[in-house]
This record gives structure tokens, sequence and C-alpha cells, in this order.
């Protein structure tokens, strides 16, 4: 919730700016009308505005604008992962409160997922997972929800890079039947879960977790999992009490990023 009014003429010309930016908009005084309804003599204006300011250039042999480089400096400060875990903290902070447990929200960033916001407690230090960690793909609950739910493409990509990485956590990706099997799997079943290899390497075998892709569609955003105590939930009780929820709050987050076209 915005303190005061917006200024609407500066909405305008950001509407402009973008429908520029538009694929399969054509960059005409009449196509830049048709995308954002702003009659033609102001997208007239506003473009010299633009033009005046060094942001958008106008073709010199046809009556087609374009935006210039300078377009890039506005997106110098965008911080995706700063802004997805801005978007997600208020509904992670209430999943927390619902189920008792701790959970992290990850985007997936070249090899690994990045956590962007963690509800973890501070203590003790082995289990901390603050922003910026970076969870393995084929050993986490992150890793696995989201190459599990990804673009075929994108998939096949990252399996490569970790393919040729002789860290051990990397071994599933060098044996393509038995990982197409767990991917299979966990979208049979909805959800991913921690290695037990992970859990003994890095939380004493102690802690566990379950994982869903954050997607809206065909569209994956990232991963939440939800973390627990392996001697107070079995594995079963934990997704019979756990996996609902983690659903549930994954969906939430997935319709606000969705809301968020650059995201």
């Amino acid at each position: 919730m915005t303190s005061y009014k917006p200024v609407t003429a500066a909405l305008r010309v950001l509407d402009v700016l973008a429908a520029l930016n538009r694929p399969g908009t054509k960059a005409t005084v009449a196509g830049i009308h048709g995308a954002t309804g702003i009659d033609k003599a102001t997208v007239v204006r506003m473009l010299e505005t633009l033009i005046h300011a060094g942001y958008v250039l106008r073709d010199p042999e046809q009556p087609v604008y374009r935006p210039t480089g300078k377009t890039l400096a506005l997106a110098t400060g965008y911080d995706r992962h700063k802004v997805v875990g801005a978007i997600v903290s208020d509904d992670l902070a209430q999943f927390r409160q619902r189920i008792g447990w701790p959970s992290d929200v990850a985007l997936f960033d070249h090899d690994a997922m990045l956590v962007v916001h963690s509800s973890r407690p501070p203590e003790p230090l082995h289990f901390i997972r603050a922003s910026g960690f970076r969870a393995p793909m084929l050993v986490t609950s992150l890793g696995l929800a989201y190459l599990a739910h990804c673009d075929a493409r994108e998939r096949a990509a990252v399996l490569a890079r970790l393919a040729g990485d002789p860290a051990s956590e990397n071994d599933l990706a060098r044996d393509p039947a038995r990982l197409e099997s767990r991917l299979d799997q966990i979208r049979a079943q909805g959800f991913a879960t921690m290695d037990p290899s992970y859990s003994r390497a890095h939380y004493e075998g102690r802690f566990f977790s379950l994982g869903v892709p954050i997607m809206a569609d065909r569209q994956v955003f990232g991963a939440i999992n939800a973390m627990y105590l392996l001697s107070a939930l079995s594995i079963d009780e934990a997704q019979d009490r756990l996996l609902g929820p983690l659903q549930e709050v994954a969906g939430q987050m997935a319709a606000r990023l969705a809301q968020r076209s650059g995201c």
C-alpha cells in the first residue's frame, strides 16, 4: 500500500516505455496506443519526452520508436533474489507459525538452489541456512523439487553441468536411468525429499525435509521446503501433516510471484 495517490502521468509514461519493450508490440504510435489505451496525441508527447531524456529514439527511415541502451540503467538496482525474498517473507513467517517447523525458499542459480529467505532459528549453528546459502541440486528436497518440474531443456543443461562436476553429491547426474526414475517419482507423488546421505553429512542424520516447487501453470519460480526432526516425526507422519500446508503455501507464493511478471 502506497502512502500517496500515484501520479497518473508518470504511470502513463511507464506504460509507454513498457509497451516499447514488449515482444510482439509494433512500436509505432498506433501500436503503442493499441497496447496501452492511451490516446495517440498523448503517446506522441510521451515519446518526445522519453526521446529528450535519452531513453527512446525514433527510426529515421520509418515511424517506429525503439528503446535505447540507457533503459538498461533502470534495472541496475534490481536484485531478483532480494525482491523474491521480500515478496514471500510474510507467507513464510505465517507458514512457520502454522506448522511449527522451519522452511527455506530458494531460486535456481546456475548449478544450485540459492536460499532467498528462511525461517530457520539461529541455533543450533549447524542448522543455520541464511539467505545466500547454496543448496545442492541432487541431494536436497529444494533442488530435486525444482529439477523435477522445470523445463526439459533447462533440466538437461543443468544436469550436463552437474555431471561434469566430480563431487559425490552430483553422482545422480551420471546415472541417467536412476535419475529419471527419481524425478518421475517426485512428479507422481508431488514432492521431493532430502537424500539421507545429505542429512547424515550436514545434520547428523537428525533432520529431514520435504520440498515442493513454487509454480504457477508451467512456470517454476523456485522451491520451498519444510524441515523437521526425525525424532519428532516419521517420514510418513511428516507427509501426512506437512505436505498439504506446504503445497498450499507454495501455491500462495506462486500466485504472488506470477503477479510480478519480472520475477
